[in-house]
């Protein structure tokens, strides 16, 4: 009977183990990782094929220019932000199989040397089980609770990648500031260069003071600075740029991009009406994230009052003694004498207060900030038509003095200065222009919803492009 039971216990043993999962290191190498990174480009045969399963035609690859869109997939190919967010959902996930896992029962093994027993043979052994038994539902608000958290974990991917858009969309404009601003610069550098000279030869000739010529010089100068602080400005926006894509900044450096998307500016009129842009709200993500969390919260204080009432334990029994077999039937569970799982109640119950009083604070901050960024595009939207009202009419003299010159009725210093008012008028223009840009992204992150550019698939983020890369 003893060697019975020995390779009963070794059977069910070597079945249980079978089952295991089994650990495999996977060591990060931080070399391996740094030169990867390094080796990232808008080239790669991977990013084409997920632009084109994402509805971009691509005929030529590489591509000779790029623009907002086609620089969003890019992010949402190589981001390691939403790695992280992909991962961390992952985790909730999981948790959601940890949450529905059913409790193990246990067994135990014994035997009594003390009984009176007649040969070693007839050494007396039994075991016991201990089954639990969830009462109150315990695992369903448990498995609710995760899922909730899971939902959460979603929403917070999907936030992530609207803030890499954000985040690429301002790197992308400041670019644009920059490379329109150093040409009118350039335009202006050239034309003061032109006046320092004709004032120079005028004060050679006696008709002008030495400091009219100066303050001439002194402009030049001032304008060689600015344009030196704009290239700065644009080395910096296209760091930005390659952060915003999660590429290196040598990969971008010989890239040309295009800027229409950003250009193309809608009017405020034809934006959604203000009941639309209110209703928008309801799917930023993180104010979804934040109502899954507050489900988590009810779900978990649930929970918390059903752990009131305790689980059961069945204990069925067996012992063989002296050749006689004895069953029993055990029956145990805590007894709610001292507490009634009163702390943790409390505990969850002030959780799921201060998860509703988050979202109702963010709820308010969002509509505040659409109101806000509404506003901000309004007036943004009134400057840049000022700022195109004044330069028509700067052009329209500048027009008029080329004339005078063509038939000598004004001389080139004049045109001179008329051509400088054109070029200042050009770079007003240009910054109220970049100011409705930034205004309208502001717009759009107020809402999370894009405006001007086509939506993407809400699932486009969801799944790692680059998995396949990686084997």
């Amino acid at each position: 009977m003893m060697v019975l039971l020995k390779k009963s216990i070794v059977f069910m043993l070597a079945a249980l183990l079978l089952g295991c999962a089994g650990f495999q290191s996977k060591p990060i190498a931080p070399w391996d990782t740094a030169t990867a990174f390094e080796a990232r480009t808008l080239d790669s045969f991977g990013l084409r094929d997920f632009v084109r399963q994402n509805g971009k035609d691509v005929t030529t690859w590489p591509l000779t220019s790029w623009d907002a869109s086609l620089l969003t997939l890019a992010a949402f190919y190589y981001h390691p932000d939403l790695d992280v967010a992909r991962a961390q959902w992952g985790v909730a996930q999981a948790g959601v199989v940890s949450a529905g896992s059913i409790p193990n029962p246990g067994l135990s093994l014994s035997t009594n040397p003390a009984s009176t027993i007649s040969r070693a043979s007839a050494l007396p052994f039994g075991w016991n089980l201990d089954i639990p038994i969830e009462t109150a539902g315990k695992r369903g608000y448990r498995i609710e609770q995760s899922k909730q958290l899971s939902e959460s974990a979603r929403f917070h991917l999907y936030g992530a990648a609207w803030q890499i858009r954000s985040r690429l969309k301002m790197a992308l404009v400041e670019l644009y500031s920059a490379q329109e601003g150093l040409m009118l610069l350039q335009e202006q550098e050239d034309v003061r260069n032109e006046m320092a000279k004709l004032l120079n030869r005028r004060l050679e000739i006696g008709e002008i003071s030495l400091p009219e010529a100066t303050q001439a010089r002194i402009a030049l100068a001032q304008n060689s600075l600015a344009i030196l602080d704009v290239q700065k400005r644009y080395d910096t926006a296209l760091a930005q740029l390659a952060t915003a894509i999660g590429l290196p900044i040598n990969s971008l450096r010989e890239m040309k991009f295009s800027f229409d998307e950003l250009t193309e500016l809608p009017k405020p009129e034809t934006l959604p009406s203000e009941e639309t842009r209110r209703q928008a709200l309801l799917s930023r993500s993180d104010l979804l994230s934040a109502l899954a969390d507050y489900e988590a919260s009810q779900a978990a204080l649930q929970l918390e009052v059903a752990k009131q009432y305790p689980d059961i334990h069945l204990g069925p029994g067996y012992v063989w003694d002296q050749g006689e077999r004895k069953w029993s039937v055990g029956l145990s569970f805590s007894l709610p004498i001292f507490n009634r799982n009163a702390g943790p109640i409390a505990e969850a119950n002030a959780r799921r207060e201060q998860a509703a009083a988050s979202f109702v604070a963010l709820q308010a901050r969002s509509i505040n900030e659409v109101d806000l960024a509404w506003t901000n595009y309004q007036s943004a939207a009134n400057q840049l038509a000022n700022a195109d009202s004044l330069l028509k009419a700067q052009q329209q003299q500048q027009r008029s003095i080329t004339a005078e010159f063509k038939v000598g009725e004004s001389d080139r210093l004049t045109l001179a200065g008329s051509q400088l008012e054109l070029v200042n008028a050009k770079l007003a223009r240009l910054d109220a222009l970049v100011k409705e840009m930034l205004s309208l992204g502001l717009l759009e992150d107020a809402t999370q919803h894009p405006l001007t550019q086509k939506e993407l698939p809400p699932n486009l983020v969801e799944t790692n492009p680059r998995k396949e890369e990686k084997h």
